[in-house]
């Protein structure tokens, strides 16, 4: 298996949005260990109100995150770019119970990403809002192609 060549800084726009797509997939492994190792040691994260600071206390955070979301799934979209700077829109779906039986919810918002020349992250600011749904109004049900979805100006 070969290992996938880093996506670094300066971005373009082709870049930029490969970015977005490996950070969208990588989320969507629900593994907290792997995706913390996307990030700096020493990153620094706002999600809404939360503050962290290094990869142990994202670990940490997103183990915590998907014990609570429970069939998680992500889609982001590049939202602007510059050298070493990446925002995304995004858009995610879960449920609060294990058995899929609870309150489904779609949240909403909006990451700002500043890059070290590696290519990893350094800085994520989170912003986002929860939306009460029906399991009819999911749009991200299992096989769908997440990409496939279209997300209307309705939901941005």
């Amino acid at each position: 298996m070969s290992i996938p060549k880093a996506i670094l800084p300066p971005f373009t726009a082709a870049t930029a949005r490969l970015k977005a797509k490996a950070a969208q997939n990588l989320w969507n492994t629900r593994d907290p260990a792997k995706t913390a190792l996307a990030y700096t040691p020493n990153t620094v994260w706002r999600n809404r109100t939360t503050f962290l600071r290094g990869r142990a206390e994202v670990e940490r955070f997103l183990a915590e995150k998907w014990a609570k979301e429970h069939f998680y799934v992500l889609r982001k979209e590049l939202f602007a770019f510059t050298d070493n700077k990446i925002a995304v829109q995004f858009f995610y779906e879960w449920n609060e119970s294990p058995d899929g039986t609870g309150q489904w919810f779609r949240t909403y918002g909006l990451e700002d990403w500043t890059f070290d020349p590696s290519g990893l992250m350094h800085k994520r600011q989170m912003s986002g809002n929860d939306l009460a749904i029906s399991a009819e109004e999911r749009w991200f049900k299992e096989g769908v192609d997440i990409e496939s979805v279209d997300i209307s100006e309705a939901h941005l």
